[in-house]
Order: C-alpha cells, then structure tokens, then sequence
C-alpha cells in the first residue's frame, strides 16, 4: 500500500521545483552571456526566440489567466489543450498549481493570505525593497501547498487538462528543445539547434519568468489606479507591453472576469486582441466583459 504523501513532503517538492525554475534560466542568462561574446547571435535565434516567447506568453496570458483561472471566455477544446501545452512550456508550474494560486491572490489581494502580496512587509524602504524580492521570486520557496478540490474542481473535472497538468515537466522539456528541432530542421546543423535550444529555450524562460512575475511586484507598487479595488494593484505600461496586456492589473482586479484588460482604447492588450479574434473565426465565444455602467461604478476619476 502507498504512503500518503505529507504536507511537507508536498512543500518540499514545491521547492525543489522552484530551485530549478529559477536557477536553470539564470545559468543559461550566464552561459549565453559568455557564448555571445566570441560567437554573438544568429537571425534565427532571434526569430525563435521571439517566436517561443510569443508562443508562451500567450499559454499563460489568454490560457493560464484568462481562460483556466477567470473563465473570462469559452473556446473549443483543442484550443484549450493548446493553450494549457504553451502555457507549461512557460515553466512557471502546471496548470493547477498557477490557477489555484492565482485565484488565491484575487481571493485576498495585498491581505493575509495572498501568496505573493509586495505590501504586507511593513513600511519603507526597506520593506518595499523585502516586499517586491518576496512578490517577483521569494513567495515560491515559501508556498504551502494548495487545496486544489477547494480552489481548481472545474479544473480537476477536465480529465484532458489532468493528463497535461501530470506530464508538464515533459511539456516544459518541450518547450525547451522545440526551437532547437526547427533550427535543425531548418539548417541540418546541431550547432544551430544547440543555440537555438539556449537562447529560445535557456535565455526566453528567464525574460519571460522575469516580465510576467513583474504582474506580482511592480504592479502592486508602481503605476496608477483609476478603478476601486480595494487593494494596491496598479496599471503600469511598460509591463502591459512585455505581458501582452497583463500590466494592466488595477483594470483587471477591478474586473477579475473581463477578457479585456486594456479597457481604454490606447491601452494596448494584444491578449484580447487575440481572444477577440479567435471569437471572429468561431474558436471563442461568450466573451465576458464590464458594462459602461459597471466601469463608471468602479472608475475613482468624477
């Protein structure tokens, strides 16, 4: 008969996990750095990389988040498989572990309880600086495990997505060696599919990890905040860029459901724009989003 496996031993493996999620992209940061010195950087690597990124940004932006974690839309099923596959590929832990986490974060935003909240460290500098460390990466080492029948049942129910969140370190390797199956593809040299594999898949992890934690850190300190939320979640531009519209974070804890996070015209969100295209072709449906009333009611400008 099989030993249950211990809350601390669950704690343990989380650990463990996030050691290699962190460590792994910042070794490959320092090796490409060294590389790049006496060899620099091939086209291909570039359009991979941009490629890869691109491609995982989206699994956790429109599947992780909107989809998996708000149900801010519907799609069909293989889009769904996909976007739960891109989202692994962005190693930042499997489908239930992020969702339940992040509902988590909504449930107590900036209070008791939420696992990566920059504001509960007291005040100054100092704290600030404890506060943003302990949002962007430190929240990982100390993270008690989830109760995913009470956060994620929709989610277990789903017997496709249980098979993908068992086998996402396999999808996470994927990630990883599939610019470097094209490149060799494309160029018959394993030299090419050696770089490709540490700038699209090493050097892409760490830019990504890095911009999308920044949604936990800068966002609850920095930029500004025209709806009430009742917590310090901010919209702030340059990360709204980098995350495909995910900066937009003060728009979004005003309206946790909404498909759309770039509310205002100007407010670029290449996630929605996304969504909303897949709703023209018949892939996305029963796309949620505030009514004009609703915006007025949470706006704080007159």
């Amino acid at each position: 008969m099989q030993t249950p496996v211990s809350v601390t031993d669950l704690e343990r493996s989380e650990r463990r996990a996030a050691i290699i999620t962190v460590v792994t992209p910042i070794l490959a940061v320092l090796f490409a750095g060294w590389y790049f010195w006496g060899h620099g950087l091939s086209l291909l690597d570039v359009i991979l990389s941009l490629g890869m990124y691109s491609i995982t940004m989206i699994g956790i932006t429109v599947g992780y988040h909107r989809l998996f974690t708000h149900r801010s839309f519907q799609c069909t099923v293989p889009v769904r498989m996909a976007l739960c596959i891109a989202g692994s590929m962005a190693a930042q832990g499997p489908v239930l572990f992020w969702t339940a986490c992040h509902r988590r974060h909504h449930q107590c935003s900036d209070a008791e309880g939420d696992p990566h909240s920059p504001q509960l460290h007291g005040e100054g500098v100092r704290a600030v600086i404890a506060g943003c460390l302990h949002a962007h990466i430190g929240w990982m080492f100390w993270h008690r495990p989830e109760n995913y029948i009470r956060r994620v049942p929709d989610l277990i129910r789903d017997r496709r997505l249980m098979v993908l969140n068992r086998i996402y370190p396999w999808l996470v390797l994927a990630g990883l060696l599939l610019p470097g199956a094209v490149a060799l593809v494309i160029t018959g040299k394993w030299s090419a599919a050696g770089t490709a594999v540490l700038w699209a898949g090493g050097v892409r992890l760490f830019v990504a990890h890095h911009t999308t934690w920044s949604i936990n850190s800068i966002c609850h300190l920095f930029g500004d905040s025209p709806y009430e939320t009742g917590d310090r979640s901010r919209n702030n531009g340059v990360c709204a860029v980098l995350t495909f519209g995910e900066g937009w974070h003060n728009n979004h804890h005003a309206f946790p459901t909404s498909a759309r996070h770039g509310l205002e015209w100007w407010q670029l969100d290449f996630s929605y724009w996304l969504i909303r295209g897949m709703s023209a072709v018949g892939l996305a449906w029963d796309l949620r989003l505030p009514s004009v009333e609703q915006l007025q009611s949470r706006s704080v400008v007159p």
